[in-house]
C-alpha cells in the first residue's frame, strides 16, 4: 500500500508539483513526426503535464509547440492559420513563430510597437527517430535527447503509435513492469505449447528487482520442467518507459511503451514496435496501422481514443471469454491492459490495496519515482539522463538454475549499435 500523501506526490504532475517538476527535466515525447506531415499543415492539439498546447510545422519545416491559447483574448490557436513562418490566430490576426515570438499584429496601428512586447509560451522541440520531442524544464538544465534502439533503427524497421489512456500515467507503468499478469490477462490456449509458452502459464514467478542508474532491471523467473529457469527481463527506464521482453529471444519483433501524463487523470500511451535486423513487412505494418495488431489499437476516426473504451466495456465478448481461448474476453493486448488499468479509476487509491510478492517491481518503482522527485527538491540530479546508460534491451532466456540472470543474459541486454545498420 501507499499512503495518501505519497500517492498524491506520485500521481500529480502539474507544473509546480514535485513530480511535475521532475518530469520537466526530461525530454518528453510529444507526438509523432508524421502527425505534422508537411510544412504549413494543420496544427495539432497536445496536452502534456497539465498544459494545453498546440504543435505546428512552419513553412521552414521547424516544429513549434505553443500555449494553445492566444495571449490576446485567449482564443484557441487550433483554429489558427499556419502560414508564412508562423501560426496566426483567426480572431484578430496575431501571429507567432515557432519560438513564441509575436511577428505580426495587424489589429494594432502600424506604428505600434506592442507586438515587440508580446510573446506566447513556447517549448523547444527536436525531431529524432520519428518522434517530436519537447523539453519543458529550465533551459540551463536541458539534457541530451534520449537514445533508445527504437529511435536508432531505420524508419522501415519501426512502427509507433500513441493513444489516449483514461487513467493516471502510473497505472500504465505498473502494468508495463508487471510480468506476472501475462499468465492471466493475456493468456492464450496453445494446442502444442512450446516449453516457453508452457513456462509462461506459471502465474507465480519469482521476482528479482535491481535499481540501476536509469531505473530498474526486473527479472521474473519461472520454473520449467527441466533444469532451467525461464527469465523475462524488463527494463524500466525513468521516467515512463518500459522495454518489454519478447516471448523468446528468437523473436525478431521488439516492443516498448511509454506512459506520458496528459494531466493527472489521463495519459498518452505510446507503443513502440521495431525489428533491429530487418524492415517490418508491409502486411504487418498494415495490421499495426489498422489497429489489428496486439499492441496497436484501432482508433475512433479523427481522434486518438480507442474504439474499444470504457464507454462500451472495451467490447468484451463473454462467449469468447467462456470459450477459454481468451482469458478476458477482450481482444488485443493493449486493450486488455487498458481495461483493467482504467477500471481501477482515474487515480487508484493505493492506501487500500493489498500487495503480494508478485508486486515487488511495482513497490520498488514507486519508491524510485518518489525518491527522485524528493531528491530533485534537494538539488539532486534526476536518474536516467545519461544517454549511454539507457542503451539497454529487454530479454527472455532459458538459463540453468545456478546462473544469475544478470550474468546469463548480460550480452542480450546490451545495445551495441555496431551490431546492426542504424539510421544516422
Amino acid at each position: 500500500m501507499l499512503s495518501k500523501e505519497d500517492n498524491k506526490l506520485l500521481t500529480e504532475t502539474d507544473k509546480g508539483t514535485p513530480m511535475g517538476e521532475l518530469f520537466r527535466r526530461y525530454w518528453v515525447p510529444a507526438l509523432l513526426s508524421e502527425e505534422l506531415p508537411a510544412p504549413d499543415c494543420q496544427p495539432v492539439r497536445v496536452t502534456l503535464l497539465g498544459e494545453k498546447l498546440i504543435a505546428f510545422r512552419d513553412t521552414n519545416n521547424q516544429v513549434g509547440l505553443l500555449d494553445e491559447f492566444c495571449p490576446h483574448r485567449r482564443a484557441s490557436l487550433f483554429f489558427g492559420r499556419n502560414e508564412e513562418g508562423g501560426l496566426r490566430c483567426v480572431y484578430h490576426g496575431w501571429k507567432f513563430d515557432a519560438c513564441g515570438k509575436c511577428v505580426d499584429m495587424p489589429s494594432e496601428p502600424p506604428e505600434s510597437n506592442f507586438k515587440s512586447k508580446v510573446s506566447i509560451k513556447s517549448y523547444p522541440c527536436r525531431e529524432f527517430g520519428g518522434i517530436v520531442w519537447t523539453y519543458m524544464g529550465p533551459e540551463n538544465e536541458m539534457p541530451e535527447l534520449p537514445v533508445f534502439e527504437f529511435t536508432l533503427v531505420p524508419e522501415s524497421h519501426r512502427f509507433f503509435s500513441r493513444r489516449i489512456q483514461e487513467s493516471n500515467y502510473f497505472q500504465g507503468i505498473e502494468g508495463g513492469i508487471d510480468s506476472s499478469h501475462i499468465s492471466f490477462l493475456h493468456r492464450r490456449v496453445h494446442d502444442n505449447p512450446t516449453p516457453t509458452q508452457k513456462a509462461v502459464e506459471n502465474g507465480a514467478p519469482k521476482f528479482e528487482v535491481g535499481k540501476t542508474d536509469y531505473g530498474l532491471l526486473i527479472g521474473a523467473r519461472r520454473e520449467t520442467k527441466d533444469e532451467n529457469f525461464y527469465w523475462r527481463i524488463t527494463q524500466y527506464v525513468m521516467p515512463w518507459y518500459a522495454l518489454i521482453p519478447p516471448t523468446t529471444n528468437q523473436s525478431q519483433l521488439r516492443t516498448g511503451h511509454a506512459w506520458v501524463p496528459m494531466d493527472n487523470e489521463n495519459c498518452w500511451h505510446w507503443s513502440f514496435s521495431w525489428i533491429p535486423e530487418a524492415p517490418i513487412s508491409e502486411p504487418m505494418r498494415e495490421n499495426m496501422r489498422a489497429g489489428r495488431h496486439e499492441l496497436h489499437t484501432e482508433l475512433i476516426p479523427g481522434t486518438l481514443r480507442p474504439v474499444q473504451n470504457k464507454d462500451n466495456d472495451y467490447l468484451i465478448d463473454r462467449e469468447l471469454q467462456r470459450s477459454k481461448k481468451n482469458y478476458s474476453g477482450i481482444r488485443g493486448i493493449g486493450m486488455q491492459d487498458a481495461a483493467v488499468q482504467e477500471s481501477a479509476g482515474v487515480i487508484v487509491d493505493r492506501s487500500t490495496e493489498k500487495l503480494g510478492t508478485s508486486d515487488a517491481a511495482i513497490i520498488v518503482a514507486r519508491r524510485v519515482m518518489i525518491n527522485a522527485a524528493k531528491g530533485l527538491e534537494k538539488g539532486e540530479a534526476p536518474p536516467g539522463l545519461d544517454v549511454e546508460k539507457i542503451k539497454v534491451r529487454a530479454a527472455s532466456i532459458m538459463l540453468s538454475k545456478d546462473v544469475p540472470f544478470q550474468e546469463g543474459a548480460a550480452e542480450l541486454m546490451k545495445l551495441r549499435e555496431s551490431d546492426f545498420v542504424y539510421s544516422s
